[in-house]
């Protein structure tokens, strides 16, 4: 990876970005999947309470019949993302520890969750990559040509070796933007 690369990586990660060195796994569809969605769910509510505008199970493992990492992607819109003295001290009590902070995209955070792999992507009310997030997860759900152009992508680019799970997520992105394309047609 080059320097440059490093550097990105770095300057939107607490801590140290976490290398892969070696390919992505990918597992079949697991039905257990939904069912820790809505733990952390729960868990995220009563951190919370009235704070949460949006939780929703989003990612591959929100796909019933979709191989995904088996990595739990939990969308949570909340007043203000950037105040992250208003929500993260509450999510670090019940555990989640913030990994991302990206103020310039969308003052996208993420959080990785306690005893579950989780990645809880949490966006300002009214972020419309949420809603890009959401439709994209039901076009998924709902297309199956699509579903399978998905997953036959991604289980070719998780065979390669990669540095970082970013640039595996960044090598999905020309199907994601084809796929997201046809969720507005």
């Amino acid at each position: 990876m080059s320097s440059e690369r490093e550097r990105e990586l770095q300057a939107v990660t607490i801590g140290e970005p976490r290398r892969i060195d070696g390919p992505i796994e990918i597992a079949d569809y697991d039905a257990t999947w939904p069912n820790l969605f809505e733990r952390e769910a729960a868990r995220i509510r009563i951190a919370l309470g009235d704070q949460v505008r949006v939780l929703e199970h989003a990612g591959s493992t929100s796909v019933p019949g979709l191989a995904a990492k088996p990595i739990i992607d939990i969308v949570l819109a909340v007043p203000d993302s950037s105040d992250e003295v208003a929500y993260v001290p509450a999510l670090e009590a019940a555990g989640y520890t913030l990994r991302i902070r990206e103020p310039d995209w969308f003052e996208h955070r993420v959080l990785k969750g306690p005893d579950t792999e989780v990645n809880l992507h949490v966006f300002s009310e009214g972020c419309e990559e949420i809603g890009r997030m959401l439709a994209f997860r039901d076009h998924l759900r709902s297309n199956q040509a699509d579903r399978e152009l998905y997953e036959r992508t991604k289980r070719e680019l998780a065979a390669r070796d990669w540095e970082f799970m970013q640039d595996y997520a960044d090598a999905k992105s020309a199907v994601v933007e084809e796929i997201v394309a046809r969720t507005t047609t």
